[in-house]
């Protein structure tokens, strides 16, 4: 049973969509899991033949129990039994929301969180995000969102330490760059499934593939790796027209960016007031880990990217 956050500590197995004897290939879609997110679906991460089923549809098991076992070559034993229904709606809405407040609880309780905030002049950053825009169909066309995820994904380059995990005692940090993106759900819940090497992407492929998680998620189809893999965190309430959003992390995470409402504002430019697009980004940290002055240089490598949206 894979772990999709700290939080977690069970989960009901749905259903197999292979059975024994049938052949898998890494990455394929194994099993669906119920989970206090949602169902979830469970990925294989080797290629082989499926041999037995050790967890039937209907069983709930703790975090790190084998599902199945699967081998190059082997006998099939039965298949598993019909699943189970699954929890009513509203059911799993509550259950939902009772592992939101174990999170943040947890969080709060264990985390010495900081917090620093700057305001962003988005000027330079629209005006290219509109010529970028300009000859493309409206299902196309990059949203601000997708700049500032791939701009805390490349300042995370700067100041690594706020890229990893607390474990035990200790920070690890990641080698690879995967950030989750917080994504309310229209029942209420909340999930941030990641967005693998995003530093890696381009700006076309953050937000081709922000959209697919997004709607994935609220589709109720994200994959475990999505919900276990993420490295930092980005939320959003700008559409909630919030000046400022200051998270709690998600742990084992240990930071959060939050971004607000983009809004026309006063703005003091060589001597002169001008009205200027300005964003709120800011950073909850974990003092075990980093400190105010490397968490500002974060968020001043943030500015920078956007200033000079060509780096993206």
């Amino acid at each position: 049973m894979p772990a999709l956050g700290a939080d977690m500590t069970a989960g009901r197995l749905v259903t197999w969509y292979k059975q024994p004897g049938e052949t898998v290939q890494r990455g394929d879609i194994i099993a669906e899991v119920d989970t206090d997110k949602g169902a979830i679906d469970v990925e294989v991460f080797v290629s082989g033949v499926v041999e037995r089923i050790l967890v039937q549809p209907g069983e709930k098991v703790p975090v790190g129990t084998p599902l199945a076992v699967i081998r190059e070559t082997g006998e099939a034993p039965a298949p598993a039994p019909p699943p189970a229904p699954p929890p009513a709606e509203d059911e799993r809405r509550a259950r939902m929301r009772q592992a939101i407040a174990a999170a943040v609880t947890r969080s709060k309780r264990e985390i010495p969180h900081f917090y620093l905030s700057v305001t962003i002049d988005l000027h330079r950053a629209l005006a290219w995000l509109g010529e970028r825009n300009a000859d493309r169909p409206v299902a196309d066309r990059l949203l601000p969102g997708a700049l500032f995820v791939k701009a805390v994904a490349l300042a995370l380059r700067e100041v690594p330490e706020l890229n990893g995990r607390w474990e035990g005692e200790r920070a690890v940090r990641s080698e690879t760059i995967h950030v989750g993106i917080a994504t309310f759900l229209r029942d209420g819940g909340l999930v941030a499934p990641a967005l693998h090497n995003t530093d890696r992407q381009s700006l076309d492929e953050v937000m081709r593939d922000l959209r697919d998680l997004v709607n994935r998620a609220r589709a109720g189809e994200l994959r475990s790796s999505e919900l276990s893999d993420p490295t930092i965190t980005v939320t959003s309430l700008g559409e909630r027209g919030v000046d400022a959003v200051f998270g709690v992390i998600y742990p084992p995470q240990v930071a959060i960016v939050g971004f607000g409402t983009v809004a026309e504002r006063p703005w003091v430019v060589n001597g002169q007031v001008v009205p200027r697009p300005l964003v709120t980004a800011t950073l909850a940290a974990d003092h075990r880990v980093t400190d105010g002055h490397r968490g500002g240089l974060f968020l001043a490598s943030v500015d920078a990217l956007l200033q000079e949206p060509t780096r993206l």
